[in-house]
């Protein structure tokens, strides 16, 4: 009814700024983890609001596909960016066990708002597939060979120049909003004005969701070719891995006299010693005691490989100078020519 729309309006006003303010939060976080609990807590608190208030917004009837942009009254326009938020949001999570999960969720979220954007008309771009791509055609090589697998040049140079093109409107979108939203936000804008700024946000929303879709779509399939690895091999159940910081670059030195040297001329980076560099890992809970290095996250076989091979030859090398100095304690000890005396000639 009517009166039950009115009065759920500013409840779903409540809603939508509250997920906001999270979302926010949890982005512009100053926590080093994603997997804080104080974070963990907020993406938690923004989900249940943000859900909230889409179920509101389907109740409400708000939206419908055969409907023009212009039938959207400005006050309600904000509410095209729910899916969005809660795509976003959802992707926060840290639980690794659930992580497939959360990539299909979150990219549901994001495709509904992509495609609830295209039936309005807002933005050109390409609805990408309603779901992931399928694990038969992800990754297998196709019947023609390698060669037949390769993308075309000129499909890579024309998806290349996309992206550039994404860059550049996402740039340029940013700055008009940045240069708005003072006056919006002051309350000195009028409705076309504050329309304006609406659509602006929901094309920058556009965007991340294209991005979004893009890296999802990726993380996916990596993660499908570890699930059916791992299938031979699964660890004993309740192994739960511990969610990584991401590492920060910094310089890695041998002991603190070196470190006072590299700080002094790389300023903008930190220094650690190997020792500190372990400790620090080791609380965040990646080396356990003697383990091996675990690999950090981006590493590629081959540079694992690499870093191997050259730890060997430093050990090698080692090796070889503990032969030599035997040699030489030896050599100081006998004479030449001692124990020779078989064939004395």
């Amino acid at each position: 009814s009517m009166a039950e729309g009115a009065g759920a309006r500013p409840r779903l006003a409540e809603l939508l700024a509250a997920g906001r303010r999270l979302w926010e939060e949890v982005e512009t976080g100053a926590e080093p983890s994603s997997g804080a609990p104080a974070v963990q807590d907020k993406v938690r608190q923004g989900l249940d609001a943000l859900q909230r208030a889409a179920a509101m917004v389907a109740q409400l009837d708000l939206f419908s596909e055969n409907e023009e942009l212009e039938e959207i009254a400005s006050a309600d326009l904000k509410y095209l960016l729910l899916p969005a938020l809660l795509g976003s949001l959802t992707l926060k999570q840290v639980d690794l066990s659930r992580r497939l999960e959360h990539l299909e969720s979150a990219r549901a979220h994001f495709w509904r708002f992509l495609k609830l954007c295209r039936s309005y008309g807002l933005g050109s771009f390409h609805l990408p597939p309603a779901g992931p791509p399928e694990e038969e055609d992800a990754g297998s090589p196709s019947p023609g060979g390698p060669a037949a697998a390769q993308p075309s040049l000129v499909a890579m140079a024309s998806s290349r120049q996309a992206k550039i093109e994404r860059y550049k409107q996402k740039k340029e979108l940013e700055n008009r909003l940045a240069s708005m939203r003072t006056f919006v936000e002051s309350g000195q804008a009028d409705e076309d004005q504050i329309r304006e700024f609406c659509i602006l946000q929901i094309q920058k929303w556009i965007n991340t969701s294209l991005e979004e879709i893009e890296s999802i779509d990726q993380e996916m399939v990596i993660l499908r070719s570890r699930g059916t690895a791992k299938q031979s091999s699964a660890p004993p159940h309740g192994t739960s891995r511990q969610v990584r910081a991401p590492l920060k670059p910094f310089i890695l030195t041998r002991d603190a006299a070196q470190a006072k040297v590299f700080g002094a001329g790389y300023p903008g980076l930190p220094t650690m010693t190997v020792d500190d560099w372990y400790e620090q890992r080791r609380r965040q809970g990646v080396v356990s005691g003697q383990s091996a290095p675990q690999r950090a996250p981006g590493i590629t076989d081959e540079e694992l490989q690499k870093q191997q091979q050259e730890k060997k030859e430093e050990e090698d090398d080692e090796e070889a100078l503990q032969k030599a100095r035997n040699w030489d304690d030896w050599k100081d000890t006998h004479p030449r020519g001692y124990g020779n005396r078989q064939n004395m000639g």
